[in-house]
């Protein structure tokens, strides 16, 4: 019954969003040019890090505003656009 509700929901409100969907990866692409330039100023490469220990504290500042940005993007994926 759960299942069935939600899954009418969804086909309903697919009318309502057009670019919604569009905009979340256009808008997480951005977040990651920008962490991979802010990787690079802090002289490592964007994806090759782990947080470990040893993590310089630029990485950990980056990863925090990817977070940051990539949160903001779900406002991006859940309006519907024009």
């Amino acid at each position: 019954m759960f299942k069935e509700t939600v899954l009418e929901l969804m086909v309903l409100s697919l009318a309502g969003v057009t670019a919604g969907p569009l905009a979340y990866g256009i808008c997480q692409t951005g977040c990651n040019a920008v962490a991979a330039a802010c990787y690079s100023a802090a002289g490592v490469v964007f994806g090759t890090v782990t947080a470990g220990i040893g993590t310089a504290p630029a990485v950990i500042g980056c990863n925090v505003a990817l977070g940051t940005c990539m949160a903001g993007c779900v406002a991006a994926g859940c309006l519907p656009t024009p």
